[in-house]
């Protein structure tokens, strides 16, 4: 497992026209997207409002990202990288099975703070983003053409690291695939539920959190 060697991920070149990272105007079109998003939801962010917050004209946005689609799939494919950068280096020079299994589980069911080291990006507000609108990412009819345009393999990159670290656990497990997509799908939901619908979730109550609860649930499961 490979470390990179800085906070700048190698995003799919598909997803953008001009790679926003490369200038100032992209650098705060990623910005100020996340922080807009955030603020008033997808469904009613537009390239014209984004224009408005950052002070230059709706055309020129367009010249990095066809359309407000894939600006959430590379801002999505961003974090998924972000948060992989993050488990690879929670289980460096760790050697037991179990233990890299609870830290890399930690670090997809906690609650994100920003990373300082990335000065454009504010992990914390973008992970209120995917926690609230990353199904719309791939709840479309294009999914099965953008999966295989490999939209989203950083996604299923960060599944696959919990999957082969459970097969480490218990190589006999036959769901190990399943199990991770089923740990990183519903720690995001229960990041919602907890903000949304506070009585139906165990998590508002103190000594109770979303990475116990899976790190338990997966003790029960493999050991």
């Amino acid at each position: 497992m490979k470390l990179p060697g800085n906070l700048r991920f190698t995003i799919n070149e598909k997803l953008y026209l001009k790679d926003p990272e490369s200038s100032e105007l992209g650098r705060n079109i990623l910005k100020h997207s996340i922080i807009l998003i955030d603020e008033i939801g997808f469904e009613a962010f537009t390239f014209k409002k984004l224009g408005e917050c950052i002070g230059s004209n709706e055309s020129s946005i367009y010249r990095y990202f066809e359309n407000k689609h894939r600006l959430l799939l590379y801002i999505s494919s961003w974090y998924w990288s972000w948060l992989e950068y993050r488990m690879l280096l929670a289980i460096q020079n760790i050697d037991d099975s179990l233990e890299k299994l609870h830290r890399v589980v930690f670090e997809v069911t906690s609650e994100v703070k920003d990373d300082v080291r990335t000065e454009y990006i504010d992990e914390a507000i973008l992970n209120r983003i995917i926690i609230s609108e990353y199904s719309k990412a791939f709840l479309t009819k294009e999914v099965d053409k953008e999966n295989k345009d490999g939209f989203f393999l950083v996604y299923k990159k960060v599944i696959s690291i919990i999957a082969d670290i459970i097969t480490e656990v218990k190589p006999e497990y036959k769901y190990s695939k399943s199990l991770a997509s089923s740990v990183v799908v519903g720690a995001l939901n229960q990041h919602f539920i907890k903000q949304h619908f506070k009585t139906i979730t165990d998590f508002c109550e103190p000594g109770k959190d979303v990475p116990s609860f899976y790190i338990e649930t997966l003790d029960k499961i493999l050991l």
